[in-house]
């Protein structure tokens, strides 16, 4: 993983961390969170963050990201 792409969709409020390039991925969800892995090793492929500013702005607490 020799590279790290951060893009934010100001429209939609998302957040997208991608590591390496692109691959075909699956995506678990837990709660705004999305974790993106890749399909056949399951190595993270990137996280999307729903509603980022929004969780942000709250100021009551980290966003916390378990994989």
């Amino acid at each position: 993983m020799n590279k790290i792409t951060i893009d934010y969709d100001n429209e939609g409020d998302v957040l997208y961390i991608s590591f390496g390039e692109p691959k075909e991925s699956i995506t678990e969800e837990i709660n705004n969170i999305g974790i993106r892995l890749d399909e056949k090793t399951n190595e993270l492929t990137g996280i999307t963050i729903i509603n980022f500013l929004k969780e942000i702005k709250k100021g009551n607490k980290p966003i916390e990201i378990s994989v």
